[in-house]
């Protein structure tokens, strides 16, 4: 049995989450709305305003999604 979650992200969480694989240059955050949404789901933390990718953010972003998948097709 595995408890993975394919989570149904929108193309602009995508390229947050892709953009946080590498360190933040100050000034360059993605939107609010988006890291808030990326926390909520347990992919993101912000520590001191600055976020960072957490392990199941780094697992879903490696995963991908169906979704995802789909498009490219």
């Amino acid at each position: 049995m595995s408890n993975d979650v394919d989570f149904d992200l929108s193309s602009d969480q995508w390229e947050a989450l892709k953009a946080l694989r590498n360190p933040v240059p100050s000034g360059r955050l993605a939107k609010a709305y988006l890291l808030e949404g990326l926390a909520r789901l347990g992919l993101v933390d912000v520590n001191d305003g600055v976020p960072a990718m957490t392990p199941a953010g780094r697992k879903v972003l490696v995963r991908g999604s169906c979704r995802l998948l789909d498009l490219a097709a």
